[in-house]
């Protein structure tokens, strides 16, 4: 950081440092300002002057954080974070380029505040740059998400109602982990208390989650985004094993998670899980895969592999005439 500054300046840039890392302590911050720490803690005095709520705590863990509902300053972006957030609303809202879509709108009202130097990119960016919508993504409701999400940070134990793509429905009392979004989708990490497993959830999918006074603790070494990839294909309606001759090693790279778990079977190996959707399962990913296979199960993995293959026999078959 430059050194002539001003200790207001130096003061608004320790304000951005707390809205991003709330809990920093004073030798962070003094470390990210270029100053002393007691300095840095001058700083912080001068935030509390101009009334912004500022709270410290004591300990091993203490450190700097603004109140809940501080009214801060206006946000300054830069023009790389501008556009930067331009990019990424387009990226996972394709439809954020029109005004009455309820993102775009949002995003429309920030290009606005934004000052003329910086905006004028922004606007331009989101008025000319065209996504395609990706067919395989899904928007949850944005109030059934926040109430996942609020239950994951308070550890709260909630009662879902799922309905499946095949249309079947019921309810579980789960413990949510974690909210998780994989490529246009959002998962919900959970433990099933129906199952006594670990399950995902497709969040476009529950349609009501209900509170419970009930509290957990949640595993000390999760990781959210392995456990989902480990996960996605267990726990659904349909069993499925496949078996190859190849070896699990020139498999595994066609294999996706949700298709279930790889493992080595003689000299070649096999995939066992479940799925919701056996149609998709036979088409979109069996069909991928380069190797000779054949299903061992379940019934319904069976009929739509019948089903895919009598279709492209017929492709091939000799036209009448």
């Amino acid at each position: 950081m430059p050194s002539d500054l001003s200790p207001t300046a130096r003061a608004l840039r320790a304000l951005e440092i707390l809205q991003a890392r709330p809990g920093a302590t004073a030798d962070q911050l003094a470390e990210r300002l270029g100053v002393t720490e007691r300095a840095a803690r001058r700083y912080i005095g001068i935030l509390r002057e101009a009334g912004i709520q500022v709270e410290s705590n004591r300990g091993p863990h203490g450190g700097y954080r603004l109140r809940r509902g501080t009214r801060l300053p206006p946000i300054v972006f830069t023009q790389a974070e501008a556009l930067g957030l331009v990019m990424a609303v387009l990226d996972g809202q394709p439809a954020a380029t029109e005004a009455d879509d309820p993102v775009g709108a949002a995003l429309g009202k920030v290009v606005q505040a934004l000052p003329e130097n910086v905006g004028r990119q922004a606007a331009a960016l989101r008025e000319h740059a065209k996504a395609t919508p990706d067919r395989h993504s899904a928007r949850p409701d944005p109030a059934t998400t926040s109430a996942l999400v609020a239950a994951v940070a308070a550890r709260h134990r909630v009662l879902i109602e799922y309905r499946s793509e095949a249309g079947n429905a019921w309810t579980a009392e789960v413990d949510p982990w974690a909210v998780v979004v994989r490529h246009g989708r959002w998962y919900l990490l959970c433990h099933s208390h129906r199952a006594d497993a670990i399950r995902t959830y497709r969040v476009d999918r529950i349609h009501s989650v209900g509170q419970t006074a009930h509290e957990f603790e949640p595993p000390g070494d999760l990781d959210p985004v392995a456990a989902l990839e480990e996960n996605l294909g267990t726990g659904w309606e349909f069993p499925t094993r496949v078996v190859f001759d190849a070896p699990p090693a020139e498999v595994a790279p066609w294999i996706r998670p949700p298709m279930g778990r790889l493992q080595p079977s003689g000299d070649g190996c096999v995939l066992v899980g479940s799925t919701g959707n056996p149609a998709m399962y036979a088409q979109e990913w069996l069909a991928a895969v380069p190797f000779d296979f054949r299903v061992e199960g379940g019934d319904e993995l069976r009929a739509a592999v019948a089903a895919v293959a009598t279709r492209f026999a017929a492709a091939l078959a000799p036209r009448d005439g």
